[in-house]
């Protein structure tokens, strides 16, 4: 009897490890999820297109889990496939919405004044008027406007990403992501945030 109590306490540890260990925020399949969002969003002549034809879903590829030859799940009669990481979701009525709204403004109202030098990433994933002398007077307000509903989406998709995925403690996690990708697929000239200072790309 005591035999069969350790034995169960043993698989009850193993099975709490196993899942505390295999819980965890997939940085790979974020990053790439966050480069297809903001490459539509950002979407013009010289950005390049995406294999995915506009898609908001990405599918984290086959090759890219590794078994070890001994999984401790297989003892409890687990598959080690359960303990993989799912597709990194980024398609729901929600985010898609949203990011019909960014992709209208950014084209319509923010990409020129990012070209001007007016206006910047910052390095918590939102965008904030960097130089407001580049602006003409007539465009201060509607540019203003302009970027408090952009952070506003900003701030709302992040959240429902990690929603979506089924763990709203990634938020910040994804904003983090995010905020790279806007830096990395910046075009040249841009203006971004790094260590306080303000960089040019």
């Amino acid at each position: 009897m005591r035999r069969l109590l350790g034995a169960s306490m043993v698989a009850a540890l193993l099975l709490s490890a196993c899942v505390t260990i295999n819980v965890y925020f997939p940085a790979a399949e974020a990053k790439e999820a966050a480069k297809v969002f903001v490459e539509k969003v950002i979407n013009d002549a010289e950005a390049p297109k995406s294999d995915g034809g506009g898609g908001m879903a990405y599918e984290a590829p086959r090759h890219g889990f590794r078994l070890a030859a001994f999984d401790p799940l297989m003892l409890l009669g687990i598959s080690p496939a359960y303990a993989q990481s799912p597709d990194f979701n980024i398609q729901t009525p929600a985010i898609a919405a949203i990011q019909g709204r960014m992709e209208q403004r950014f084209d319509s109202q923010l990409r020129p004044h990012f070209d001007s030098g007016a206006l910047g990433f910052t390095e918590d994933g939102l965008v904030v008027v960097r130089d407001a002398a580049a602006l003409a007077l007539k465009d201060r307000v509607p540019v203003n406007t302009a970027v408090a509903d952009e952070n506003r989406d900003r701030k709302a998709v992040y959240r429902e990403i990690a929603v979506a995925n089924g763990h709203p403690e990634w938020e910040a996690q994804i904003r983090s992501v995010f905020a790279k990708q806007w830096v990395d697929s910046a075009r040249s000239g841009w203006w971004y945030q790094r260590g306080g200072a303000w960089k040019q790309k």
